[in-house]
């Protein structure tokens, strides 16, 4: 099954595919895609599948072409939520202009390693769209990541690209492997691959806008983390007490229950620079402690949040960005697979995938989000695009 949207330039394509086998699911994608001047061809795509094999035949079909993506825990196509297949879009010239490198060895990352890749980065693109009088060409550009979902590198990672990167916006998600937590993959160079991030820099001449959002607010119940082993994103203790039990006790339920599920519906919060972000729980462990999907360290403050309407957070996000750029040719958006749970809890996923499927978003369930200088967890963040002058809006 294949769906695609095409703008009037042909500047931008989406396109999915359920098909199991490869070599289908590949030709169905490369249909979907490709046009001329092709400067991107992003998938978000199942564990599903035979990775080597797909990788193969993609790189078969795409050639030459940058071709990116990830695994994923969902994905996000024309048509709304879908599981078990290939999301994917595209972008050209001269609407778009993109450069991409793929960063090794996670651990080792550091801001210096941030200002060369981002650097090299800025160079191609700057040989690559001629600037305006006045333009320093920074203004046109947003930067996305993914990352390897279990690496436990996010933090590093981002924070040490957002430094070099300044005032261009970053946006990035973690890839996922369907809630096995056995191994994520990035799809780069015509290789599925581990241990390992992409960064890439879009430039654009129509407007954009990077956001996040989530649909949870503060209570005033708070937690101080008491031990925790932030390398292993382990935490346990909380004020004291074993944390899966004292984190029970703060939202009200039996420790023995705790599940992904519950997770979700009781995610805890932390305050950096007068803005909340979500620090999502991961499992209990047999020894009581928890892991969470975000580096926690000692004498953090964690504080209980309180759900409100996803849909209606997701409808006024939406208006948001309308208001912005009008209405958005094309969305790349990564949502947490805490958020999906919750979507098939409350029996909301048709309706969230409509309004995702209504405003052209394209994208993945992920193992956590990056905005900015952080990493984050029960996020929808990415970018909307709008339309060229004089393109169609149909």
């Amino acid at each position: 099954m294949t769906e695609t949207m095409r703008t009037r330039s042909g500047g931008i394509r989406r396109g999915a595919t359920l098909a199991s086998d490869p070599d289908d699911a590949a030709a169905e994608l490369f249909a979907a895609l490709d046009q001329p001047d092709l400067a991107l061809a992003l998938v978000f795509v199942s564990p599903r599948y035979d990775l080597p094999a797909l990788a193969a035949a993609l790189q078969r079909r795409f050639g030459n072409a940058l071709l990116v993506g990830c695994t994923s825990a969902g994905e996000i196509a024309p048509m709304g939520y879908m599981t078990g297949g290939i999301s994917g879009l595209s972008l050209a010239g001269p609407d778009f202009a993109v450069a991409c490198e793929r960063i090794e060895t996670l651990q080792d990352f550091n801001l210096q390693s941030g200002q060369e890749v981002v650097g090299r980065l800025l160079d191609g693109l700057a040989r690559a769209v001629p600037q305006a009088p006045g333009e320093t060409g920074r203004e046109r550009i947003f930067a996305f990541t993914l990352i390897d979902g279990l690496s436990g590198a996010e933090e590093a990672v981002v924070s040490a690209l957002h430094g070099a990167l300044d005032d261009i916006p970053l946006f990035g998600g973690s890839a996922g492997d369907d809630l096995r937590f056995k191994r994520t993959f990035i799809l780069h160079g015509g290789e599925f691959r581990s241990d390992c991030a992409l960064l890439v820099l879009v430039s654009t001449t129509r407007p954009f806008r990077v956001f996040k959002t989530e649909h949870f607010e503060a209570t005033d119940r708070k937690m101080v983390v008491t031990g925790a082993d932030p390398v292993r994103r382990v935490v346990s203790e909380i004020d004291a007490e074993p944390a899966a039990a004292e984190y029970a006790r703060q939202v009200g339920i039996h420790d023995d229950t705790l599940t992904p599920l519950i997770f979700a519906n009781h995610p805890v919060v932390v305050r950096v620079g007068g803005s909340s972000f979500v620090r999502s729980i991961q499992k209990v462990n047999d020894d009581g402690s928890l892991t969470f999907f975000c580096a926690i360290d000692e004498g953090i403050v964690l504080t209980v949040a309180r759900g409100v309407d996803l849909a209606e957070n997701l409808r006024a996000q939406f208006a948001q960005l309308e208001a912005d750029i009008g209405r958005p040719a094309l969305v790349i958006g990564f949502d947490c697979i805490l958020r999906a749970l919750e979507l098939d809890e409350r029996n909301i996923r048709a309706e969230v995938g409509q309004l995702m499927a209504g405003h052209n978003v394209s994208g993945f369930s992920t193992y956590g989000e990056q905005f900015h200088a952080m990493h984050v967890n029960q996020t929808f963040t990415g970018v909307a695009i709008g339309y060229g002058d004089g393109e169609s809006k149909a």
